[in-house]
């Protein structure tokens, strides 16, 4: 019985070996600290990846020197002083901020709306970061308050062609004649060469845009439609780090220190913050 035994278990150790290797190869790529959070591996590492990319007035970094700037950049030097450790800003485009999240490239992303579609890869804080809102960038002699201001046949818009833009701008505005681009390039390009009155697009790119231009005036004209932008996080089983990044976005919205960096940003940006909305819904 005892060589029976002996037999077996000389058998099973190959076929013990072969099943850990195969499960080791499940295991995602650089997980040997699977079990770590995100919130741990933060204090280890002694940094706070965030993804940055050029994209004012959230992110910006000038073609002469190396430092980033931005609404992003501000919050993202804020947390990691806060946790004690470095700011490390990794690049990253709009597209792959997801894909950077789930590989563990990054840490955390700043401005990152919360769709439905996303929220089936990362997970998102409760509280939204900023609200912005569909907003006109129009010839400073229009006279607009309302959306209704722009709903005449003597006005011409520019939208971008298929987006919730070109949805919401053709049920409101029946009367106007609207233009209607492959991008947000091309619509904001009719705008300069004068060939509509008026451009639509969320505020915050217009900022950037209207300084390339150098005329035009920003309005959010009634009824408002706004929209909410968050921080997008890796999706893990430990809630520690995408609990305290909620406390941090609630905390810097409530206290104004959000609309003070952007605020700030723009005034280095040399737009004086006066002529824009606000990401504030409670000072629109």
């Amino acid at each position: 019985m005892t060589s029976i035994r002996q037999t077996w278990c000389k058998l099973l150790v190959p076929v013990i070996a072969v099943i850990a290797m195969a499960a080791a190869a499940l295991l995602p790529a650089g997980s040997a600290t699977a079990q770590e959070s995100t919130w741990d591996t933060i204090q280890s590492r002694g940094t706070l990846r965030v993804g940055v990319t050029q994209a004012p007035p959230w992110y910006y970094k000038d073609p002469t020197g190396d430092e980033w700037t931005g609404l992003g950049a501000s919050m993202g030097k804020a947390m990691a002083e806060e946790l004690g450790v470095e700011f490390e800003p990794v690049e990253v485009t709009w597209g792959t901020a997801v894909p950077a999240l789930q590989s563990d490239k990054i840490d955390l992303m700043f401005v990152l709306d919360a769709t439905p579609a996303r929220a089936m890869a990362v997970d998102f804080p409760s509280h939204p970061m900023l609200y912005y809102a569909l907003a006109v960038l129009a010839d400073e002699e229009l006279e607009v308050s309302s959306w209704s201001d722009l709903n005449s046949p003597d006005v011409k818009i520019a939208v971008t062609q298929g987006t919730s833009m070109d949805a919401y701008v053709s049920a409101q505005l029946t009367e106007a004649e609207i233009l209607r681009f492959p991008t947000n390039g091309e619509s904001v390009a009719a705008f300069q060469s004068r060939r509509v009155n008026a451009v639509s697009l969320f505020h915050p790119p217009l900022i950037a845009m209207r300084k390339q231009i150098g005329r035009g005036q920003i309005v959010l004209p009634e009824p408002i439609r706004q929209s909410t932008s968050s921080v997008g996080l890796r999706r893990e089983e430990d809630k520690t780090f995408r609990d305290w990044v909620n406390t941090a976005i609630s905390y810097y919205y409530e206290t104004g220190q959000t609309q003070a960096w952007y605020e700030e940003f723009l005034t280095d940006f040399g737009v004086d913050p006066s002529s824009v909305p606000a990401i504030r819904r409670e000072d629109w």
